[in-house]
């Protein structure tokens, strides 16, 4: 599914425009975007949690070269997914 196939399964679902799906959608990105770069998770009950891990810096090996290479610290965001999702993707 790509996000014009997402805005589409929005609309229909809750009755509204594209336009107005879109709208939404774009809400939803935002704010939780805003809320990872804040450091904070956001957890919708049964659906999962979103959140950010902090990643040492580390030394590592390119592929192609084999050249050691360091590998700067960083901060990446996570999904968890919660147990109602879980139990519907299983079944």
């Amino acid at each position: 599914m790509n996000k014009a196939e997402l805005v589409t399964a929005i609309a229909d679902a809750a009755e509204l425009t594209k336009v107005d799906a879109d709208k939404a959608l774009k809400g939803i990105l935002d704010a939780l975007t805003d809320c990872l770069a804040g450091g904070d998770k956001l957890t919708l009950v049964g659906f999962g949690t979103f959140s950010v891990a902090e990643r040492g810096a580390r030394s590592g090996q390119n592929p192609q070269t084999g050249k050691k290479i360091e590998i700067p610290a960083s901060v990446a965001p996570k999904f968890k997914a919660g147990n109602t999702l879980k139990a519907l993707v299983n079944s």
